[in-house]
């Protein structure tokens, strides 16, 4: 997905063989000042972003499973998204966490390609489920007599399935690219976690063809969901001036506002993260980004989505009085 065609090492005339293989990466993190990392260790403890991303998509979760009312597409969908949202940010904070308050920042070469992957199949997953959420929108605003008869249950379990597939199925893709690269010194990873255009540049060979791979799945995970998302939204506000009444259209435009926002907030930090050139890359720059993608986006989506949803409210303030 990092185009970074510029980026090529050349391979040593000894070999790569010569030298010793890497067994586990060191990550860097934000800082190797220790004042800074307990600042930050603070930050993120005390502020709550992690433990407020597990507890907020892990209510929404469990809302939409216990309250019969919010057994429909909508809600299937953005149950599947809070748990991703959830795991995805659990395989990195927890681990940056320990790293911000121990010397030992190290992982291991198995561990390291074990959270790439994860990583990259809970991401690959959830551009598309984003996709899958713009459709149901698009028919229950364009086709709202026909929403149950369109947007079935055989269809809803499809959609994730094939979102769940693609992601495996691409990830692993990826992951074989990039670490069947020999990986003979330096291990430093300058980042807080093993992602793949961090670690890419510690390959001691020509990375070419991994960066050819990298951008052709970067154009296919990102800019057709983001297309069908934007077809999807083109249709819709083409839409919402037919709708009679006015509460109708204020409702249709709020939720599909609260979707963009949340497609934006994601997919624009990872199209600028994976798909630029390598040469344009400052490591500090990607370390914000994959914060912003991977904990604050996480973090935001629970208060985005139930602040403005009267069922999610109305679900909650049940539950709490059957308590």
């Amino acid at each position: 997905m990092s185009s970074s065609f510029s980026r090529r090492k050349p391979i040593h005339s000894q070999g790569w063989r010569n030298h010793s293989s890497v067994t586990e990466f060191i990550l860097l993190g934000f800082s190797r000042n220790p004042r800074t990392n307990w600042i930050l260790f603070f930050l993120f403890l005390f502020l709550f972003l992690y433990v407020f991303t597990v507890l907020g998509n892990g209510l929404i979760v469990t809302l939409i499973r216990v309250d019969a009312h919010l057994h429909t597409p909508v809600y299937f969908f953005l149950s599947i998204l809070s748990l991703l949202d959830l795991s995805y940010a659990t395989t990195t904070v927890p681990q940056m966490l320990v790293h911000l308050v121990s010397k030992n920042k190290t992982i291991s070469y198995v561990g390291c390609v074990v959270q790439m992957y994860v990583f990259l199949t809970l991401g690959i997953t959830e551009t598309w489920i984003f996709a899958a959420m713009a459709y149901d929108r698009y028919v229950a605003i364009c086709y709202p007599l026909h929403y149950r008869f369109k947007m079935s249950q055989t269809l809803c379990v499809l959609l994730a399935v094939s979102s769940a597939l693609c992601g495996l199925s691409c990830a692993l893709v990826y992951t074989v690219f990039a670490m069947n690269l020999p990986y003979c010194g330096p291990n430093e990873i300058n980042h807080f976690f093993c992602e793949i255009p961090a670690v890419l540049k510690l390959a001691c060979a020509d990375t070419s063809l991994s960066d050819q791979v990298d951008f052709i799945l970067g154009f296919i995970l990102l800019l057709i969901p983001l297309s069908l998302i934007l077809a999807s939204y083109v249709r819709i506000f083409m839409a919402i001036p037919k709708i009679r009444s006015t509460q109708g259209k204020i409702k249709a435009f709020s939720t599909c506002a609260l979707h963009i926002t949340v497609v934006t907030m994601f997919c624009i930090p990872c199209m600028v993260m994976y798909m630029r050139p390598g040469s344009e890359a400052s490591p500090e720059d990607d370390k914000k980004l994959a914060l912003f993608y991977n904990v604050i986006s996480a973090f935001l989506n629970p208060i985005i989505y139930s602040l403005q949803n009267k069922d999610v409210k109305r679900a909650f303030l049940k539950l709490v009085e059957n308590e």
